[in-house]
């Protein structure tokens, strides 16, 4: 009986020893050492010292591969046309001398068309010849002599074929002064009976012709 019992209790020592290895190995009482896997001996508590075998190291991660982009096509080489080597040449911008002041002086006359012709009148309702024309730079900001033989020496001398808008035209030998239009045409007090009005540039006998600026 005592016999059995001892062979009993040698045949599960074994079992009972394998089981508590596994046992520790499982609920992770026993630290394993980190890969590579090597043999380790631990100590369980009432059967001593245990050897475990080498554990097979876990394979290392396999590399990821990304796929190769393709290459982006080269841009062709643009070759810009080389710039005109000059630009056209701009014209020159005529040396136009406008008379201002003549312009002013001819649009106040203009103002008067239809007044009245008084021998001596000077404006601004009534007029003779040199009236109107000393009375029309007056609003231009010119003072002009009363007289049209006066008015013949004022400013620059100016012919026939140069006459621009307000300029002086002096007919008769000095007796008549009228303001130049444009396109042929005067504008003057003629004499008593008619108002002031436009004419003819040739209508009367040309004298002289003269620019106030």
């Amino acid at each position: 009986m005592g016999k059995h019992r001892l062979q009993r209790e040698s045949n599960l020592r074994p079992v009972v020893r394998g089981a508590l290895i596994a046992g520790a190995v499982t609920a992770g009482t026993v630290a394993l050492p980190s890969a590579p896997a090597l043999a380790a001996t631990i100590n369980i508590p009432g059967l001593g010292d245990v050897n475990v075998p080498d554990l097979p190291a876990p394979p290392p991660p396999a590399g990821i591969s990304l796929p190769q982009l393709p290459s982006l096509p080269k841009l062709p080489d643009l070759q810009l046309p080389p710039p005109p080597s000059g630009l056209p040449g701009i014209p020159a911008v005529p040396n136009f001398q406008s008379n201002v002041v003549g312009e002013r002086a001819l649009q106040a006359a203009e103002s008067k068309v239809g007044a009245q012709y008084v021998w001596g009148g000077s404006g601004p309702y009534v007029f003779d010849c040199s009236g109107l024309v000393q009375w029309a730079y007056r609003q231009a900001g010119v003072q002009l002599p009363r007289t049209s033989f006066a008015q013949a020496q004022v400013g620059q001398a100016v012919s026939k074929a140069d006459l621009e808008p307000g300029d002086i035209v002096i007919f008769d030998g000095g007796g008549h002064a009228a303001l130049y239009a444009g396109n042929g045409q005067i504008v003057h007090a003629s004499t008593s009976g008619q108002p002031v009005k436009y004419a003819p540039l040739n209508s009367m006998a040309f004298y002289a012709a003269r620019r106030v600026t």
